[in-house]
């Protein structure tokens, strides 16, 4: 297991456009992915559990990968999340 933490610097958060980008990202991996916020977890690869999280612009996620190439998911999830996630 690998876990990282990161800034989400959207101006708007993790509303629907970028959210679909994080899960899209996500999907690309067999390892399970989930991001830690404000003590509860949410499926990194489900829209909807992205939404629910309720993420807006400057608040801290912590990435938790598990699973056979949870180095590689981290690392291009936190590269999506630095690069704005399309926005």
């Amino acid at each position: 297991m690998v876990s990282q933490k990161v800034v989400i610097k959207n101006p708007t958060g993790l509303h629907l456009r970028p959210a679909g980008i994080l899960c899209k990202e996500a999907m690309q991996f067999k390892a399970r992915v989930s991001f830690n916020f404000r003590g509860n977890s949410a499926n990194a690869k489900s829209v909807l559990s992205v939404l629910g999280a309720c993420v807006k612009s400057g608040d801290e996620i912590e990435f938790v990968c598990e699973g056979e190439d949870e180095q590689a998911a981290l690392t291009a999830l936190v590269a999506a999340v630095e690069n704005g996630l399309g926005e």
